[in-house]
């Protein structure tokens, strides 16, 4: 099994946050692989990485990181791959690492998600990857209406609690 979609983080302390993303391609039977690379720490690494990711057949990245947050950007700037960042709330309740995701330079786009959202980051990468793949299609059509589903019955369960004043 070969992985299709990396997920990078810059520490293993992104773990609790990145691990939705990884239990979503569990979830869709998407071959993965996680990494720790650091675009301050591990330059060179990254650049490997990166410049080698298309040609061990990776199709997107998630690349995760907090405070500056440069990760998702420098990897971006090496790959024509798809990259999503995922900011992590790692300190200023994450606005910075959300401003140094989104705020990229022409030329080097980087999808950028909600602050620890890993989980809309495996549901953008299993989209872009269904494009070709008509049964990952289903999944994730399968998947939304799951969503909806689970709406109807809290709606259906908010309607059976009683209180003194509720009109519905």
């Amino acid at each position: 099994m070969k992985p299709v979609v990396s997920i990078i983080m810059g520490s293993t302390s992104d773990l609790p946050i990145m691990e939705k993303a990884a239990n979503l391609f569990d979830e869709f039977e998407i071959p993965f692989e996680i990494h720790a690379l650091s675009a301050h720490r591990t330059p060179a690494e990254v650049e490997e990485f990166a410049g080698n990711a298309g040609k061990r057949g990776i199709e997107v990245i998630i690349a995760a990181a907090g405070m500056a947050a440069h990760l998702p950007g420098v990897i971006a700037s090496m790959t024509a791959l798809p990259v999503i960042g995922v900011p992590i709330n790692a300190s200023l309740n994450g606005m910075d690492a959300l401003l140094a995701i989104v705020q990229m330079p022409p030329g080097i786009p980087v999808a950028t998600v909600g602050i620890n959202g890993a989980m809309n980051a495996a549901i953008l990468a299993a989209q872009i990857l269904s494009v070709k793949d008509d049964h990952l299609k289903q999944k994730l059509a399968n998947y939304k209406e799951s969503l909806k589903d689970k709406i109807v019955k809290a709606n259906n369960e908010l309607a059976a609690i009683q209180y003194k004043f509720k009109t519905n």
